[in-house]
């Protein structure tokens, strides 16, 4: 069972005094954020980001923290937040965004091919990625249907929600955990297909828009078991909210990459920001949120919080996303996505 630390506690503290030095006023899609101000009126430049739903527990630190540095004095940052897919189809239509943070990948391929990303956004030691998680099962307090590992979303009776991978970067993240472990790393694609069509057509009846909906959606009581985040769960857990979740035995690693949008106003702001992430203070401030770290120095301070699972899968073991995508979720072809569109008809 998977619990936060004293470490994690301890900083909700910590968290709730930095909230006092930070205003947020409404702003467009989202808040902007400026640390000693109020909001917009002191600010020198104000970047846009769009990022998908989960991190923002995250991004409400980050950004009070950056502007408290030299490289973030009098800079606003207006948030966006929604689901992955549809904020990036968003920004490729034209909606504004300096830097972007989405679940997967090929969200971001889409703004290098509508050249508004540059082609070697990941050609960097982390790969683009300054954060990530890895798929866990939330359940209700005292785990009531006994859930440990994957076969257990399959017993008679149990409902799952998880988003819609046609709309969700989180929920491919989520199908991807039981189809790996079933699959074998892909070397049985069809054992994983024959799981996740099973756990589709008969446990999954509500399939919300993005992980922040699937979230809110079980929390008022829908499902006996939620596919989500380990930083999803870790966060409404603080919220105090009647849950817990365990990590399965075999899970997948969640990689969630950031990237500076080419036709930003503000480059040198803006590279200073995605910058900042990786620094040892913004990756511990990831660490804190919830999300494992990128910096093995950092990572090697949080191993409590965060445990190893007896396998973790990667998107590498399958493939990367340039084979998995159009395998599994092209919108027309993707062998997932059939098994969706089959199911709700």
């Amino acid at each position: 069972m998977s619990t936060p630390s004293s470490r994690l506690r301890r900083w909700r503290v910590a968290a709730a005094l930095a909230a006092t030095a930070t205003v947020l006023a409404a702003c467009g899609g989202g808040s902007s954020d400026v640390v000693g101000g109020d909001g917009q009126s002191e600010a020198d430049t104000t970047l846009i980001l769009v990022a998908y739903a989960v991190p923002e527990p995250g991004w409400s630190t980050i950004i009070p923290a950056f502007a408290a540095t030299p490289e973030g004095k009098g800079v606003a940052v207006t948030t966006s937040y929604g689901a992955s897919g549809d904020q990036s189809r968003a920004v490729a239509d034209g909606k504004p965004a300096d830097i972007v943070n989405f679940s997967v990948e090929p969200d971001v391929s889409r703004l290098v091919k509508a050249n508004k990303v540059a082609a070697e956004w990941n050609k960097d030691v982390t790969k683009g990625i300054p954060f990530g998680s890895v798929v866990t099962l939330v359940v209700r307090k005292g785990n009531p249907k006994n859930i440990k590992d994957w076969d257990d979303l399959l017993q008679p009776g149990v409902e799952v929600v998880t988003p819609s991978p046609l709309s969700s970067g989180s929920a491919k993240w989520n199908l991807l955990a039981p189809y790996a472990a079933k699959s074998n790393g892909g070397q049985d694609q069809q054992a994983g297909l024959d799981f996740v069509t099973k756990l589709v057509n008969e446990h999954i009846k509500t399939r919300p828009g993005s992980g922040r909906e699937a979230t809110d959606v079980f929390l008022q009581g829908s499902g006996d078991v939620l596919i989500s985040y380990e930083n999803e769960a870790i966060n409404i857990e603080r919220q105090g909210k009647p849950v817990e979740h365990i990590n399965p035995p075999q899970t997948f690693k969640i990689e969630n990459p950031v990237a500076v949008v080419t036709t930003t106003a503000h480059l040198d702001k803006v590279t200073a920001l995605k910058n900042f992430l990786y620094t040892p203070e913004g990756q511990k401030i990831w660490a804190q949120a919830g999300f494992r770290p990128v910096d093995p120095a950092v990572a090697a301070e949080f191993t409590a919080d965060f445990p190893a699972p007896h396998k973790l899968w990667t998107i590498a073991d399958l493939g990367g996303w340039s084979a998995v995508d159009p395998a599994l979720f092209d919108k027309e072809n993707g062998a997932i996505t059939k098994i969706y569109k089959k199911a709700t008809g």
